[in-house]
């Protein structure tokens, strides 16, 4: 049996700056700066170098949410 693995992105929305969590179908190599659908539907541009833990003052309760 094949074990299914989340991969999650941290990306910034680009109205009020809250950070997103994005599931990311690809490598991030392969991102190209465009925005992408947060796991809660906004629209966020990911950031690489963030790691999405759904904790910070400003993390999208909507998305820490539907991951819990």
């Amino acid at each position: 049996m094949s074990e299914l693995v989340l991969t999650l992105a941290a990306a910034q929305g680009r109205s009020t700056g809250t950070w997103h969590a994005v599931e990311l179908h690809r490598s991030p190599s392969e991102l190209d700066g465009a925005c992408e659908v947060a796991v809660c539907g906004a629209l966020a541009r990911v950031d690489a170098e963030q790691v999405w833990d759904g904790a910070d003052d400003d993390s999208c309760e909507a998305c820490a949410d539907l991951l819990c």
